[in-house]
């Protein structure tokens, strides 16, 4: 079996921890660089059911998209949520490593995940980064589909093909208007929206959208209409977790290591439920049917 150092170092390779943003936490949070690893799980949140998830299977190392610590801290007290985390992690000889911005920015990263989701076919970075001589790698991926959808239909493969929340897919712009190109990127993704109209595309679909910059951004778009589909954070950046669980088991059969990677399919979105108003005409909001 391979030792921690070993498959951490692996893991860098795919995704180097000085390509992430300036504010990112990514690296190893916990773990023992000589300990031997066995057993892999992915997933998108370092929280305690996705832990707990880890103990039942017996891994030796949880790899998650997003920070455990993002921001500093002056305790790990197991009264605490991170801090429980923290000791349950340890007290089970648990690694915790984390990829994040730096798995965003990847080739293949997590929009290219998000894209292979929905069965389109990337063309180029939306935002590309400026230190990759191929024009590769960066945040968000343009993408083309094979045949035109209308944006419901688009709408309705998104939710089909993305994993089930409470959310589901909202959808800003004409229903019936035809898609050919398309922007996506997992997590949040209205920092990109002038982007997204740069890029010429038809529709935009992320996560997290915001109130004022999307309907400052159809307003300013009325000439060139362009869809908006929105859809649960959590849902855009779980395909990548298959994508990355799949690039360790083929480096581990390369070396010869026989690791069991998993990855986890608890929904950690934090919305539960959803419950639907009654009409989506122009009644006005609040007046009795």
């Amino acid at each position: 079996m391979p030792r921690l150092s070993e498959v951490i170092t692996a893991l860098e390779t795919l995704w180097p921890a000085e390509r992430a943003e300036s504010w990112d936490a990514v690296g190893t949070v916990t773990g023992d660089p000589d300990q031997e690893v066995s057993r892999v799980l992915f997933a998108v949140d370092p929280v305690q059911a996705i832990v707990d998830e880890a103990v039942t299977l017996g891994a030796d190392l949880l790899v998650t998209h997003h920070p455990l610590y993002l921001r500093g801290t002056t305790t790990v007290a197991a009264a605490t949520f991170k801090g429980r985390v923290v000791h349950t992690l340890i007290k089970n000889d648990i690694a915790l490593h984390v990829a994040h911005t730096n798995a965003d920015r990847a080739d293949p990263g997590v929009s290219d995940a998000l894209a292979g989701a929905l069965d389109l076919r990337v063309l180029r970075p939306l935002e590309a980064d400026p230190s990759d001589p191929d024009g590769r790698r960066g945040i968000g991926r343009v993408c083309e589909l094979d045949h035109p959808l209308t944006v419901r239909e688009l709408a309705a493969r998104a939710a089909r093909r993305l994993p089930a929340t409470a959310q589901g897919i909202r959808v800003s712009g004409d229903p019936d208007a035809l898609v050919r190109t398309v922007a996506v990127s997992g997590g949040s993704g209205d920092s990109l929206l002038d982007s997204v109209r740069a890029a010429g595309v038809d529709a935009f679909l992320t996560a997290d959208l915001r109130h004022h910059p999307a309907s400052e951004f159809m307003a300013a778009g009325a000439h060139r209409p362009l869809a908006l589909l929105d859809a649960a954070h959590w849902a855009t950046e779980w395909p990548w977790c298959e994508l990355a669980a799949g690039q360790l088991d083929e480096i581990s059969d390369r070396h010869g290591w026989g690791l069991r990677v998993h990855v986890s399919k608890t929904v950690t979105d934090p919305w539960t439920a959803h419950a639907a108003s009654p009409s989506t005409s122009t009644d006005t909001p609040g007046a009795p049917n």
